[in-house]
């Protein structure tokens, strides 16, 4: 596919230099992973799990990141608290759907949050993206699982639906809206060998969603540094542990010139 690329290195200078605050109501088995990739961005992340203080802390926050992954009752209610919050003060509500068709429980909590709040980018991997589009698919826990399904078109078709930008994660990432669609092919293979992942790329997501209003752009850009990061990474990395504490560090310095050398971004 043909079209404008995004530019990369300007949207990651913004961020460094305006410091948004990250907003996170997160899995905690990946919640200090969460927090760290957007410190080391430039971004500022804050956690308020509370319902007491849910909406007030979004308050204070450049975007809003909603992850299900540690799923309860009681935080579902303090989503949808900082999500009206957000929509409200019209910053970007991103949405991580965590085991997104698991369970019936994670199925119900996307839905909800789907029809009583703005979700402006959703965001899982290929069978949670499928189940949220009305799929009969199971997901693997929070792993993805195999999908029999055209995933552009899919993404495509719930963007239309839900009004929202719908971001597909795997070995080519997809990100969409109604019109457009952006297809990232940065990345390496141990990405999926490290608890997390998924996590902080929707973190990723978020603190580009801070800086640049089109989101669409926002998700393709900030999956696109990740990717790079990735690749630097991987090639001193020993293993998954190693690799990881890489990965932080490659974002950290990520530059302009690493990205034009290594962007596979497409339009």
């Amino acid at each position: 596919m043909t079209g404008s690329v995004p530019n990369l290195a300007g949207a990651l200078q913004r961020l460094r230099e305006t410091q948004p605050v990250v907003h996170h109501i997160t899995n905690w088995v990946t919640i200090y992973d969460c927090a760290q990739v957007v410190k080391v961005l430039g971004g500022s992340p804050v956690m308020a799990h509370a319902r007491e203080e849910a909406a007030e802390m979004t308050g204070l926050a450049s975007s809003l990141v909603l992850n299900i992954g540690t799923l309860t009752r009681e935080l579902v209610e303090a989503m949808l608290l900082a999500a009206r919050a957000a929509n409200a003060q019209g910053i970007p509500v991103v949405l991580d759907a965590c085991g997104a068709g698991s369970t019936a429980m994670r199925d119900e909590a996307c839905l909800r949050l789907f029809d009583e709040v703005r979700i402006d980018i959703v965001k899982g991997n290929a069978s949670e993206i499928a189940r949220l589009s009305g799929a009969q698919v199971r997901t693997r826990g929070v792993d993805a699982a195999a999908v029999a399904l055209d995933l552009r078109q899919t993404a495509q078709a719930l963007a239309r639906e839900r009004q929202s930008v719908v971001v597909v994660t795997g070995a080519e990432d997809i990100v969409a809206d109604s019109a457009r669609l952006y297809l990232v092919r940065n990345g390496h293979p141990l990405m999926a060998h490290v608890v997390g992942g998924g996590c902080m790329a929707a973190s990723v997501i978020g603190a580009f969603a801070a800086v640049e209003p089109n989101l669409t752009v926002a998700a393709a850009v900030a999956l696109t540094c990740f990717g790079v990061a990735a690749e630097v990474a991987a090639q001193t990395a020993l293993g998954p542990v190693s690799f990881k504490e890489k990965l932080l560090d490659a974002l950290f310095y990520l530059d302009e010139t690493t990205l034009q050398e290594r962007m596979k971004l497409a339009e």
